[in-house]
């Protein structure tokens, strides 16, 4: 029998876009298949699972005998955030999409805000992240006044010097914004973006901190929890998921650091599920339209991939897929409306397998729901006895 599930997200690598992407602008996007199509990068590893046989990829080859089962999964949810994303991933469909704020956040909203900090703040509009420290950075520095700005997603981004808002304050006011931004502008996420360095030369820090919704129902992480079984959260998984259903986790800086603590929560997790997300795709890459920084990072992550695979018992099954696209060839730096890919693999898998067409995310949550005899999840339908294992199932 299946005894654990590692779950790695990789933040926005989508795979093509969906039926319904020209609602949301995104006619065309193909976040992997733009990215392996303008580097020529080999990402053999996940060749070998059978990556080039879920959609025709430039240079990494359809292949015959792939040794794990692959597909795509499409978003039912209404978004294409990292909220909504990973929420149907672990089971819970989001009908309405989240409040965004192409204008900036009401005067009302502002005024709160400002009146419950103590301070005025600067920006409150939709910005790169990069770019408004830039523009505001030193004016910031002479005031004190916290940069908040947004983008086409739904979020309400603070930015600060960690030399002139330190980061616990600079976390409070986020809890702070999380409070007042209920009802009608109950954001995705308010994120802590703090930043150091001199005019010219600010740089963002890996002390980013997101503060989430609480899901609007279980998940299946929850009912993991409530069973007894570890829920081992790695990167930004506790922050999306506001704590629920997580029994231990651990926060990291980049992509290298969230694969070396997968690889660490391997020997620390004997029952249950490792639910990582590798954030630097998006958050560096994507969002910066950097499409050879992209493609470095999916060549980091097949390099480094192997070293999952070999810790991997007859009674592991690793699931990799993505919560959205982020196209780094298209004009915008928005978040793309895509199929997710699907690999999924196991020791104890016979041969390869094509999982074809999934109809939402939700279907990784029912699967693991199926494995651990939680649930169930009605929101999608379990691939477990499609898998060629050898293990009972």
């Amino acid at each position: 029998m299946l005894q654990r599930v590692i779950l790695i997200v990789l933040d926005s690598v989508g795979v093509g876009e969906l039926p319904d992407a020209y609602k949301f602008g995104d006619e065309g996007t193909n976040t992997l298949g733009h990215v392996v199509e303008k580097t020529g990068i080999k990402l053999p590893t996940m060749e070998k699972l059978g990556l080039g046989n879920i959609i025709p990829l430039k240079t990494v080859a359809p292949n015959p005998n792939a040794i794990g089962a692959y597909g795509k999964m499409a978003e039912k949810s209404a978004g294409k955030d990292t909220t909504t994303g990973h929420w149907e991933i672990a089971g819970l469909i989001v009908e309405k999409p989240f409040p965004t704020y192409p204008e900036g956040f009401p005067k009302e909203i502002i005024e709160e805000f400002e009146k419950r900090i103590g301070r005025k703040v600067l920006g409150n509009k939709p910005a790169s992240g990069t770019e408004i420290i830039k523009e505001l950075g030193e004016e910031h520095i002479k005031t004190g006044y916290p940069i908040v700005y947004t983008s086409a997603d739904s979020v309400f981004q603070i930015a600060a010097h960690e030399e002139v808002i330190p980061l616990e304050e600079l976390y409070r006011m986020c809890e702070i914004a999380r409070e007042i931004l209920k009802g009608d502008h109950a954001v995705g996420r308010v994120i802590a973006r703090p930043f150091i360095g001199s005019p010219g030369n600010f740089v963002r820090t890996a002390n980013r901190r997101d503060f989430s919704l609480k899901p609007f129902g279980p998940t299946v992480l929850d009912m993991l929890k409530e069973a007894g079984y570890q829920v081992y959260a790695v990167g930004k998984i506790e922050d999306i998921f506001a704590g629920q259903g997580i029994t231990d986790s651990v926060h990291t800086g980049n992509n290298d650091e969230g694969i070396t603590a997968t690889i660490e929560a391997m020997d620390a997790v004997k029952k249950g599920i490792i639910f990582t997300n590798l954030v630097d795709f998006d958050m560096v890459y994507g969002h910066r339209n950097d499409v050879n920084g992209y493609a470095k990072a999916l060549k980091h992550f097949d390099e480094r991939l192997p070293e999952i695979m070999l810790r991997l018992k007859e009674e592991d099954l690793l699931i990799i897929t993505a919560d959205h696209g982020c196209d780094p060839t298209t004009p915008g730096t928005d978040h793309t409306r895509e199929y997710v890919p699907l690999l999924v693999y196991s020791p104890s898998m016979k041969e390869g397998r094509n999982l074809g067409l999934r109809r939402t995310y939700a279907d990784v949550a029912a699967t693991i729901a199926e494995i651990f005899n939680v649930g169930p999840i009605h929101t999608g339908t379990s691939f477990l006895r499609e898998l060629p294992l050898k293990v009972g199932v």
